[in-house]
């Protein structure tokens, strides 16, 4: 059987993308979890719990929806309640990968922007409540999802949308909401919370020069620390925005355009553009740990050390 173009990229594609994206995110999770790479311990929190969620879409999804129609035909996985809690496993992790970075790219903003607010926003205490609450209301979300599936037949299998969720206007009502709180808004607060982050950063930077004098050989401490500290604020919002922009797009013009699945054959632009958006979104699981990478020092130095680790760890084992 020939498969289409698509089809046979996304076969190469997603065990590709389980295969790296998985590793990565557990390293990113060991080496945020000790604490060590220079980053204050709000930052980390929502660092790692970004690592959490995206690890958990990359097994939910990709292997277990993914890979496994292609390749592994587990059968226990498409009886009717198991399909249901993978569908909704991966909604609220997709949901908690998305909110965990608007929750950081907020509390970056509040701690460069808003110092009255910072000591008692920016706590331990506060970013493990954020956290708590966009879990909890990502899984209060996905209740009428548990609706919108009924099994063929009479087998309690092979899950399909219920015979009014392309004719009611409530199923294309709560589509067009479920839009705009993912990706949307998350996408529109990041660049408002940038936007107000980077006017303040260049009114201070102004200021701070002017106060210093016009020597241009004097180097400031303060805004080169400033300068790394927002790098990474920026690489992560920019990243997710423009992995996530094919997505949102076809997400927005599905309701207007009243595309129906069925109508997407396996080679029409429409269908392909689709599978594009799925394939970018599910990308921006693996890449955060390279962006720590790049960006952060010691983050690298904790890398190097846990790869020297490894490799005398393997050493005295085949001695």
């Amino acid at each position: 059987m020939e498969y289409p173009t698509i089809y046979n990229l996304e076969r190469i594609y997603y065990p590709a993308l389980a295969a790296i994206g998985i590793p990565v995110n557990l390293v990113a999770i060991v080496i945020l979890y000790r604490g060590k790479c220079g980053l204050s311990k709000c930052t980390i929190r929502y660092l790692l719990s970004m690592a959490v969620a995206d690890l958990a879409v990359l097994i939910v999804h990709v292997i277990f929806q993914r890979v496994h129609v292609m390749y592994l035909s587990i059968s226990f996985l498409l009886i009717n309640p198991a399909f249901e809690m993978n569908f909704v496993a991966y909604v609220v992790a997709v949901d908690c990968s998305v909110w965990y970075t608007v929750a950081f790219t907020f509390d970056r903003c509040v701690a460069i922007c808003f110092q009255k607010i910072h000591s008692n926003y920016c706590s331990k205490k506060s970013s493990a409540m954020v956290i708590i609450t966009i879990f909890v209301a990502s899984c209060l979300r996905t209740i009428p999802f548990y609706c919108m599936f009924e099994t063929d037949g009479n087998l309690p299998w092979f899950c399909l949308p219920a015979v009014n969720y392309f004719t009611s206007p409530l199923w294309k009502a709560f589509e067009w909401f479920d839009s705009i709180i993912t990706p949307l808004l998350p996408i529109l607060l990041i660049l408002l919370f940038n936007v107000i982050t980077v006017r303040h950063i260049f009114v201070a930077n102004r200021i701070r020069k002017a106060l210093r004098g016009t020597n241009e050989n004097l180097r400031d401490p303060e805004l080169q620390n400033r300068r790394k500290s927002i790098i990474l604020l920026f690489s992560i919002s920019a990243n997710f925005m423009l992995l996530w922009m094919t997505y949102v797009i076809h997400s927005v013009m599905y309701p207007v355009l009243d595309f129906l699945y069925g109508n997407k054959y396996a080679n029409s632009p429409i269908y392909i553009f689709q599978q594009v958006g799925f394939m970018l979104q599910l990308l921006s699981c693996c890449t955060n740990t390279c962006i720590y990478g790049l960006t952060q020092k010691k983050f690298r130095a904790e890398l190097k050390t846990g790869l020297q680790c490894i490799f005398t760890l393997n050493r005295r084992l085949c001695q």
